[in-house]
């Protein structure tokens, strides 16, 4: 069965999906078969990975997959072919799938079910949660079991964080299952003291968990607009070797 990883935060703004690319990407380099699913109605990782026409197409989508229990067994019709590893697209309509999953039967088990259909034969499945705690990140949550939490090294950080793990806290006493956080993310970290100060409290907070330091570099920002990871970039960055980094800690504690 493949390592299912979701990367989440409830805060936007802090690098998620970049994050998530670039981890899958590390991934694809060291040989493993990926499969991104971006489950953000946004769908940032979508676009940024240049698959855009699927974004807004018509025919079966995530959002079928996720809201009618019988597509789910179609759900490998939904896979599209990326240079660095497969992807399942976010889809425009999945801006209703929240709601609709409010009141469906197991509405919080959908992606867990799906992923289960899944003829294809992957080593890692990286799924990039939408940046709230509702229902699509719960998905995500009980899919994966596994969660990786990007954040910025700034004050809102400390609330975010509380508030993430709470909410896994109570997923875990509700449903009898045990989500583990893989690390922190520290992102898009400048030089100045308000950096270090927080750096330093998520190191004393949160002891127990790796914490991986990615600086903000124009060669990250490079490889989104190429539509690829850093790894599928010409132009290599210092922050390459954090993300193998990343990828090696999932080997081996798969």
């Amino acid at each position: 069965m493949a390592h299912r990883l979701t990367v989440a935060n409830e805060k936007g703004g802090v690098g998620k999906t970049t994050i998530a690319i670039n981890v899958a990407g590390a991934l694809a380099d060291r040989g493993h078969d990926v499969l991104f699913v971006d489950l953000d109605a946004q769908g940032n990782g979508t676009i940024g990975l240049g698959l855009d026409a699927s974004y807004t197409g018509d025919g079966i989508s995530l959002y079928d997959i996720l809201t009618d229990l019988d597509a789910q067994q179609q759900i490998d019709a939904v896979i599209r072919s990326h240079e660095e590893f497969d992807v399942v697209p976010s889809h425009i309509d999945m801006f209703s799938a929240e709601s609709e999953l409010q009141t469906a039967m197991r509405g919080r088990e959908r992606l867990w079910m799906a992923l289960d259909e899944l003829h294809a034969d992957y080593d890692y499945i990286i799924i990039d949660a939408p940046p709230s705690l509702g229902l699509l990140t719960d998905n995500a949550l009980l899919a994966c079991r596994n969660v990786l939490i990007p954040a910025l090294p700034e004050e809102a950080s400390r609330h975010a964080l509380d508030i993430l793990f709470g909410h896994v806290d109570t997923l875990e006493d509700g449903y009898g299952v045990d989500i583990d956080p893989i690390g922190l993310v520290a992102n898009r970290i400048e030089v100045d003291g308000e950096a270090e100060r927080i750096l330093e409290w998520f190191d004393e907070q949160y002891k127990s968990l790796p914490l991986w330091r990615i600086r903000n570099r124009v060669g990250i920002k490079r490889a989104w607009a190429n539509g690829t990871s850093v790894f599928g970039h010409s132009e290599t960055t210092d922050m390459d070797e954090r993300f193998q980094a990343i990828a090696a800690h999932l080997e081996r504690t798969e």
